[in-house]
């Protein structure tokens, strides 16, 4: 009889809420402690980068440099997300002067491709989008440019020093972790287009877990621009080199377009989330849609609600709905279009917004008028012993990005102009020379005017959607980083998107296990479409810093490969 009812509370344990509460918090899916250190903090998607941001810091080195040198390490590492042919958003937090600094290191369309001629290519091609793989989708890559303006304005040590270690590991291997290992494999396919199966097949197949992979030709290419500066990807013998692989494949982007390329110092915005600064970057990338949703979620008692109640899911996937309207219809190139940030992050704005959410799915919800007044990815995070933290994110957009690898030089070319939309007329419309919306998106947060939290969650459209429910698990449901980011997840699909498409029968909502099969019943009740899915809720890194005890605390969740540590 014992061992029957053990049995049935195996089978419904989930149903109840009962499975796996065997740690002190009685949370059920906290996986580990919180990390906790002194002086120093890193936390990335793989171990070994985290290990390597901790080696900078120990010798001498500060937080910028840190995130530098383990962004350089993942591109390396996990391809499958990162690498010096993407782009790169930062934002960092200074503590002498008191403030945070952000910077939009994406890059722009190639100048010589106008609107009409990509429609011709489109034509030829039978497609109406931008497609994902190949030459057309690729845009000039920000990530060099990127780090060399976050080193020349906050760095200690040389960028040889930064860099060294991803060199050392390019050349003599290391090896490939599980969960890039399973993407890696899954990548295959890209053989067909130029250099990648050179690049990234040895053999003619993906590494497996635990294998040593090399890329010599990537190790030149960081000791080049180690030794040369920036100059020598946008000026030098390698915008050469992507300049003649981009003609001979067909491509548009030039060695005048890698020249012209510039970064953009910009001022992060914020919304106040019940005492808590949230903030992100603005457009052209999708950050202020995280603080939308949250301004519109201080409307409702979530604390009373709890954690995974019908009123916590239909709330938010509800507020997602009325945030990503906008976000199809407003975010773009402020370059090429007024913008209007600051009403759309308005209290006034949002408190409207609000009022939209009903008891039941909507199936279709407009864009606002804001009055306007006079895409896998990286995540990491690392702080140092001055109390200086950097919350940067890194992407090829899709997996490898476009899958072309210039010949010799040991990466990919992003993907990233796949996001631009054909309809001629609307803010994020394709033009040469512009930055499509992007759905990379750093995030940090201040309380009293201190640092409280550096974080991010990779993983496109999911990525103001986890940064929401990370602030909702731990303001309003009590967690701590980790648990935040181990909690189960809620994902909505199918909103209107800045490619065009719109949304007319309410999207679907994905769920991972561990919400009670009641709350889905309700909210199939009222009216949404619900299922499951495995491995699509991003990733999730995160450091606190303690004022009281004067200590960091940092987390990495469970669905990926990586690791919080500090000294």
């Amino acid at each position: 009889m014992a061992r029957i009812i053990v049995y049935l509370l195996l089978a419904f344990g989930w149903t109840f809420g009962l499975s796996g509460q065997d740690r002190i918090t009685g949370l059920g899916f906290a996986t580990r402690s919180e990390v906790i250190a002194k002086h120093c903090m890193a936390a990335t998607s793989q171990p070994l980068a985290t290990q390597v941001a901790l080696d900078v810091m120990r010798r001498g080195g500060n937080a910028v440099d840190a995130a530098i040198a383990a962004n350089a390490a993942l591109g390396l590492m996990e391809p499958t997300g990162n690498g010096i042919g993407g782009d790169l958003f930062a934002i960092v937090w200074i503590q002498k002067e008191q403030r945070l600094y952000g910077l939009n290191a994406s890059g722009r369309s190639p100048k010589s491709l106008s609107y009409e001629q990509l429609k011709a290519e489109l034509a030829k091609q039978n497609r109406e989008l931008i497609p994902s793989l190949g030459p057309l989708p690729v845009s000039v890559p920000g990530c060099v440019d990127g780090w060399f303006e976050l080193h020349g304005r906050f760095g200690r040590v040389s960028m040889e020093q930064v860099l060294q270690p991803a060199i050392d590991y390019a050349r003599e291997g290391f090896p490939v972790s599980e969960l890039i290992a399973h993407y890696w494999e899954r990548s295959g396919g890209l053989a067909r287009y130029p250099g990648f199966a050179d690049t990234f097949l040895p053999g003619g197949k993906a590494p497996r877990k635990g294998e040593l992979f090399r890329n010599p030709a990537l190790a030149e290419t960081l000791e080049k621009i180690a030794r040369n500066g920036r100059d020598e990807f946008y000026r030098g013998e390698t915008a050469k080199q992507i300049d003649a692989f981009m003609k001979r494949v067909g491509g548009y982007l030039s060695y005048e377009d890698l020249a012209s390329h510039r970064s953009e110092w910009v001022d992060p915005v914020s919304v106040d989330y019940r005492g808590y600064k949230v903030w992100e970057l603005p457009p052209n990338g999708q950050g202020i849609a995280a603080l939308q949703m949250l301004g519109m979620l201080k409307a409702f008692d979530l604390k009373a609600a709890g954690f995974g109640s019908p009123s916590h899911l239909h709330w938010f996937v509800e507020a997602k709905k009325l945030a990503f309207e906008d976000r199809a219809k407003f975010y773009a190139d402020p370059e090429f279009h007024r913008l209007p940030v600051a009403e759309l992050i308005s209290d006034t704005y949002l408190r409207q917004r609000s009022q939209l959410i009903g008891g039941r799915a909507a199936q279709r919800v407009a864009a606002g008028n804001p009055a306007l007044e006079d895409g896998d990815t990286i995540y990491l995070t690392v702080a140092d012993q001055d109390r200086n933290m950097v919350s940067l994110i890194q992407s090829n957009y899709r997996g490898f990005g476009s899958g072309l690898c210039p010949d010799g030089l040991g990466f990919c070319l992003q993907d990233r102009g796949e996001m631009f939309d054909m309809t001629p007329g609307r803010f994020n419309t394709y033009a040469p020379g512009k930055r499509p919306f992007h759905t990379i998106i750093p995030a940090f947060v201040t309380k009293d005017d201190q640092p409280f939290l550096s974080f991010g969650v990779m993983g496109g459209a999911t990525q103001p959607q986890g940064h929401v429910q990370i602030i909702l698990n731990i303001v309003d449901f009590g967690m701590n980083i980790q648990e935040a980011g181990d909690a189960p997840r809620i994902l909505h699909n199918g909103s209107s998107e800045p490619t065009g498409e719109r949304m007319t029968d309410g999207g679907n909502v994905v769920l991972e296990s561990g919400f009670e099969y009641a709350t889905i019943r309700e909210l199939l009740g009222r009216g949404h479409k619900v299922g499951f899915e495995v491995g699509n809720y991003g990733g999730y890194q995160a450091i606190r810093y303690d004022p009281k005890n004067d200590v960091y605390y940092g987390a990495s969740e469970s669905r990926k490969d990586g690791q919080a540590a500090g000294f």
